[in-house]
């Protein structure tokens, strides 16, 4: 019973880290004149690159909302061979995060009146490892490459889910991160 409160508690504290939606942006920049985007090469990133993390069908759902969102913001895709006025780039971080749960256990009970009577009180600590997906979206002028828009947000990895509960989650994700595009 109190490993289930513990490990209740764990997930309720690590619930915290989701959804930590980070925008930055050139203030200088017009952003009503941007109309057109393209995809940056490689339009999809890796942190860590490593070959557990890439996925074709992955990059396929990042790609499509990303597509989705930009199209939903006003911006259309640049003509087939033709550099938008937004060049897209996202990037997928993988991150090992640990947290430290305490869970007491026992205690004594009345007063310092009456005296304490009970069991001992004891602590126990341990250390809780889980993975953090991070997206993150960055929007570069297209004529001279700097970032103007920068987004990402990050979401506890679960390996319990299916591919339509992985593109559901990729997909409000990208919603989150681009709701605040454009800057006002």
């Amino acid at each position: 019973m109190f490993r289930r409160l513990a490990l209740l508690a764990v997930a309720v504290l690590l619930s915290a880290c989701a959804n930590q939606v980070n925008h930055d942006f050139d203030a200088s920049r017009d952003f009503a004149a941007y109309r057109s985007w393209s995809w940056k090469d490689p339009a999809l990133q890796y942190r860590p690159d490593d070959p557990r993390i890439k996925s074709d069908l992955t990059e396929q759902r990042i790609r499509q909302s990303v597509a989705d969102q930009l199209d939903q913001r006003g911006l259309r895709p640049a003509a087939a061979g033709k550099k938008g006025d937004l060049s897209v780039q996202t990037y997928l971080i993988v991150e090992q995060r640990q947290q430290q749960v305490t869970t007491h256990y026992g205690g004594g009970w009345g007063g310092p009146w009456n005296g304490y009577w009970g069991g001992p009180m004891y602590n126990e600590t341990r250390n809780v490892s889980y993975n953090v997906a991070i997206i993150q979206i960055d929007l570069l002028d297209g004529k001279d490459g700097k970032l103007v828009w920068r987004g990402s947000d990050e979401q506890m990895l679960s390996s319990t889910r299916n591919p339509s509960d992985r593109a559901n989650a990729i997909r409000e994700t990208i919603g989150r991160i681009l709701a605040n595009y454009p800057p006002k």
